[in-house]
């Protein structure tokens, strides 16, 4: 069966994810799109040169909507940068204004094209944006699936295994709620050396509370340091995108829309080639299901504002 995937956006992430697919061979078809023709046809052509050099082929298409109607995945990986380097609040939100009109723009032409695969949204602020991209496209919900704290619960993965030297894989759990100033580390969940960790903080000299800053700080110490992000945040999409392509229902914090908080936000589900296979019920805190519902109430306050519900399919 034929792979195809199309990546719309083509900037710093944009590009890694598509070199990250092509390097790995993971398409048979992939559709690059972006505003800066330019520099859609450079990448296009870079990724075309270096196939020689790779163990798998891939055929690419590039700035044609068209191309979309029988792709299995798109990733959407649109955005602003400039508005963040300016922006020294670290918060996702400055990006808003712009995104929501580039989201909902876009979405329209991929609801144009005939696309009815499975939407991967990597656009920030991800959780808002994703129900944008669900209301104009009106695919069912359970096919857009925003990355979420996919990426977030790596980081804290990544600081949990630095402090107890060990494989960032060899740590359980889950960062919850918006990819934002917002979400935050849902401890209850986490197990590592085989206990819960609340168990072991104390032993292990483990600051909870500095780590949990850590994985929210993560990115931006990242995006100051070079100007954007994106390794970790590639990693995490073409990791979703496998996950559906070979329909392997895997576990995953990604964000997608819980019925009973009326709200798209990071939350475990199983994903597969049909998106959301199933949602999942988490034992969690009185405080974090506070937190929770106040991610749920900010995304929703967001959404609201964007007035993208104007743009929704009947």
């Amino acid at each position: 069966m034929t792979r195809k995937i199309g990546v719309i956006g083509m900037g710093s992430v944009g590009a890694t994810v598509a070199h990250y697919i092509v390097s790995g061979g993971f398409a048979d078809d992939l559709v690059l799109i972006d505003i800066n023709e330019k520099k859609v046809k450079a990448d296009a052509l870079d990724f075309e040169d270096a196939m020689a050099n790779l163990p798998t082929h891939t055929n690419i298409a590039v700035n044609d909507y068209r191309e979309l109607a029988d792709a299995d995945i798109v990733i959407s990986a649109i955005g602003k940068l400039q508005l963040q380097r300016d922006n020294p609040s670290n918060d996702r939100f400055i990006e808003y204004p712009y995104t929501q009109k580039a989201a909902a723009s876009v979405a329209g032409k991929i609801k144009d094209s005939g696309f009815n695969g499975i939407l991967i949204v990597i656009t920030n602020p991800v959780d808002a944006i994703t129900s944008i991209y669900q209301a104009v496209t009106g695919l069912p919900k359970k096919h857009v699936i925003g990355t979420g704290t996919l990426l977030d619960s790596s980081r804290m993965k990544r600081a949990v295994a630095k402090k107890l030297h060990i494989d960032p894989r060899s740590v359980a759990g889950y960062n919850l709620g918006e990819h934002g100033n917002y979400q935050f580390t849902a401890w209850s969940t986490v197990r590592v050396l085989g206990k819960p960790i609340t168990e072991l903080a104390d032993k292990e000299g483990l600051d909870l509370d500095k780590i949990d800053e850590d994985a929210r700080m993560g990115g931006f110490v990242v995006f100051r340091g070079k100007g954007y992000t994106n390794y970790a945040i590639a990693s995490a999409a073409v990791r979703l995108a496998n996950v559906i392509l070979n329909d392997a229902r895997a576990e995953l914090p990604v964000s997608n829309y819980r019925e009973e908080l009326d709200s798209y936000l990071s939350y475990p589900a199983i994903v597969g080639r049909d998106g959301i296979v199933q949602q999942l019920q988490l034992d969690l805190t009185d405080e974090e299901l506070a937190k929770l519902q106040n991610c749920a109430n900010i995304i929703k306050e967001k959404f609201e504002e964007s007035k993208a519900k104007d743009f929704a399919t009947e």
